[in-house]
Formats: structure tokens, C-alpha cells, sequence
């Protein structure tokens, strides 16, 4: 029984890494296409994005009007980020 002994006062086997792209002014705002991110096991999508603004504050000019794809599908603030989970950060596109 030993082995099933989880230890969650933030040792690493609670933590899930996931890969972050950045597309068109997002991309303008963090310098970056894409990163890796580490967030607790059972976090939402909403959850990474406040992660990465308070690393980015620049993102908050988005924040509001950006759509979000889990694993190249549009998903909702509310969906959980599982391991090596791709999510996307799209902002409005404008143009003419």
C-alpha cells in the first residue's frame, strides 16, 4: 500500500505539463509561439490562462475576446488541462 500513497502538498507527481501556442497578437504580446507550462493536476483552462497572464500581463489587452482550443478543438475556460494537453491561445483576428 505504500506505493498509493500521494503526496499533495506540491510535490511534482500533482503537477501536469502542457505545451502553450500563441497565434497573431498574443504571439506579439509574450515574444513566444509556443512554451511549455506547469500547473496543478485538475486545472481548468482558465486556471493556465491566469498563470500566463501574470507571467505575460501584456496578455490582459486579449483577455477578454480571446477563444481558446484544447488539442486543436475550441474549448471553454471551464475544460481541464491534462498532461502534454496542447492549448491555444487565438486572439481575435482582424483585418480587411
Amino acid at each position: 500500500m505504500e506505493g498509493d500513497i500521494h503526496n499533495w502538498d506540491g510535490d511534482k507527481s500533482s503537477l501536469v505539463k502542457i505545451k502553450v501556442l500563441f497565434f497573431a497578437r498574443a504571439r506579439d504580446l509574450t515574444s513566444l509561439s509556443e512554451m511549455s507550462l506547469e500547473v496543478s493536476s485538475g486545472s481548468t483552462t482558465h486556471d493556465c490562462l491566469k498563470n500566463l497572464v501574470v507571467k505575460f500581463p501584456g496578455l490582459e489587452e486579449i483577455q477578454g475576446c480571446m477563444v481558446l482550443a484544447l488539442n486543436e478543438e475550441y474549448t471553454t475556460e471551464s475544460a481541464i488541462a491534462k498532461e502534454k494537453d496542447e492549448l491555444a491561445i487565438i486572439p481575435p483576428i482582424s483585418g480587411g
